[in-house]
Parts: structure tokens; sequence; C-alpha cells
């Protein structure tokens, strides 16, 4: 099945945050396919508004930008986010923009009992990484904050999931590479960094990403709620 033949995406109005990246453009992409209105939200970049998700204010005003202009917004995909050793940074985009944006999308979805919410996180918020303890750290407060939202919406018809990447051949990624060999280190794994590796020995095409994003927002999860699904080809098979 495509994400073409996935019912309750088409003819709903999407807002998608990172959505000049690498996944949040997929999302984009496959929301689009489906037959979603889709307003993608980014720093910069072409077809995108710009809007600054660590900035509470630029967040409230975008969301009634759109509504005003456009209508209702049924769809909300949270995929901003950095990789950053620096503490405040990510905690103000990966933790601070999930709850900017689901604070005001949820509050406006509620008010009408219908939308579904999806949160882009990451596999290193459940499990240990060395070496990057404010990202996960980050990630961790993000699926906490949107499992906590959705239990508080979910008497009033709104679904808030969350979508947790492994290592996925994206910019973020690539940026932490010094040559094409680093792949296979990512697949083989490092027992000295604690890191299993991949046991399905690929690293994942943001479209894997967003597949999942397109099933958990249409009616297809339509029973499905503040869930945590892994897309890490068993990376954290452990857990």
């Amino acid at each position: 099945m495509s994400v073409a033949d996935v019912e309750g995406i088409a003819g709903r109005r999407a807002v998608v945050t990172g959505a000049a990246g690498g996944i949040g453009q997929a999302v984009v992409d496959a929301l689009g396919a489906a037959g979603a209105d889709v307003h993608g939200w980014d720093l910069g970049g072409d077809s995108v508004r710009a809007v600054d998700v660590a900035d509470r204010e630029a967040v409230v005003s975008a969301w009634k930008a759109v509504e005003n202009d456009a209508g209702p917004v049924d769809l909300v995909v949270s995929a901003a986010g950095v990789l950053s050793d620096d503490w405040d940074v990510c905690m103000a985009v990966n933790a601070g923009g999930v709850r900017n944006l689901l604070d005001v999308a949820v509050e406006s979805m509620t008010n009408r009992r219908r939308g579904s919410a999806v949160v882009i996180s990451s596999n290193a918020g459940a499990t240990p990484r060395a070496r990057m303890a404010p990202y996960a750290a980050s990630k961790a407060a993000a699926t906490s904050y949107a499992r906590s939202i959705g239990l508080a919406a979910a008497a009033k018809g709104v679904r808030v999931n969350i979508v947790s990447p492994g290592s996925t051949d994206t910019a973020m990624l690539r940026g932490m590479w010094s040559s094409e060999s680093d792949r296979d280190a990512v697949l083989a794994g490092d027992p000295a960094q604690h890191r299993l590796g991949i046991p399905l020995q690929r690293i994942a095409e943001p479209a894997d990403i967003a597949a999942a994003v397109v099933y958990l927002a249409s009616d297809a999860a339509r029973h499905v709620t503040m869930h945590d699904l892994r897309i890490d080809g068993g990376a954290t098979l452990d857990m």
C-alpha cells in the first residue's frame, strides 16, 4: 500500500515543522501525495513559512495565520530538530519546540474534538547514547511531553503519537561522518560506545519515517494514541 492509499488524509489540512529538512521534507511530500493540504514551517527554505519553533510567540502567530487564511488544521507533525552539544539549544528546539507547537495545536483541535499530532523524536530518547547527553535528554523530554499531552487530549478525540527514528540518511547524520566508511561503523555498532548497531543492516531513508507518520496521522491509526513507534532497524531491540 502506498501513502496515497491511506484513508483520512486527503482533503485535510496539515502543518509540518522542520519542513525543509530531510525527514520534514519527506513528511511534507508523503502527506501531499496522500492528498493533504500541507503548510510547511522552517527557519528557511523554499515553499515554507519562516517560523522558529523555539519562539513561542512566533509559533502562536504562525498557527493563527494558517487557520485564519486557510482554515482549521487537522494534522500536525513536529519534525523540527537539532543535533548539538549545547544543552540550551537542544532543549529550546527539540523539547521547547514540541511544547510550543503541541500547546497551540492541541488546544485548537480539542476545541473541535478532532485532530492528530505526530512528534518526531529519536530512539536516543529512550536508550542512553554516549557523547549525546543534551540531544538524548531533549528527545526524552519531547517524548514524555507528547505522551502526557496525548493523555489529556484523548477524551476530546485528539490523538498524539511519537515516531522515534534511529540513524536516518539525512544531512544531520552525514554531518557526523568524516567519510562513507562511517556508514559501515553505524551498521556494525560500537561496543565501547554501548551502541548495538542495526540488525537490519540498513540505514533508514527519510521516506521510511514519513510513511510511519502518515499512518499514525491517518484514520488507519484511529485507535492509536500516546504510542512511541521505534523505526531503527532493531537498533534498540533490548528496549
